[in-house]
């Protein structure tokens, strides 16, 4: 829920922002801005929440800390890629690939009832995706029209 909320109010500032330096609204900039802010909020959690975001790695995946660690660097990389204008089109097919990957681990952690945040087993299990799947759809959908369509 938080990762949408920061999508949303940094899309609506963004469009103002934009509309007054630019003198006019320029949505798809501000659809990456907003994403790009997004990955960075999701990625400080993987600094965060470490152990708890450890335990979402199956168990047969090694390294599952270097794991966390990596991808929240990579989320980084991308938020920034999404922000130069010659990247924004393959920086959003990887991301897009990102989501796509990133759906078994959220299913993973709904079925083990991972609670990443506090690093145990009392989540909110399979009713987070309910929630969750939606919500990794318009992840993909967001990008694919903010970084590849315009």
């Amino acid at each position: 829920m938080k990762p949408l909320i920061v999508l949303l109010l940094s899309f609506i500032i963004a469009v103002f922002v934009i509309k007054i330096v630019k003198k006019e609204y320029d949505f798809a900039l501000s659809a990456r801005i907003s994403m790009s802010i997004m990955l960075i909020f999701t990625a400080i959690g993987h600094f965060l929440f470490t152990k708890g975001m450890s335990m979402i790695v199956p168990k047969f995946i090694p390294f599952k800390e270097v794991i966390v660690y990596l991808t929240g660097i990579f989320e980084i990389l991308l938020a920034i890629m999404l922000l130069i204008p010659k990247f924004k089109n393959i920086s959003g097919w990887i991301l897009i690939v990102f989501f796509l990957l990133m759906l078994p681990a959220n299913i993973y952690a709904s079925i083990n009832n991972v609670n990443y945040q506090k690093g145990t087993l009392d989540g909110n299990g399979l009713t987070y995706l309910w929630f969750r799947i939606p919500l990794q759809i318009l992840f993909i959908v967001w990008t694919y029209i903010s970084s590849i369509k315009f």
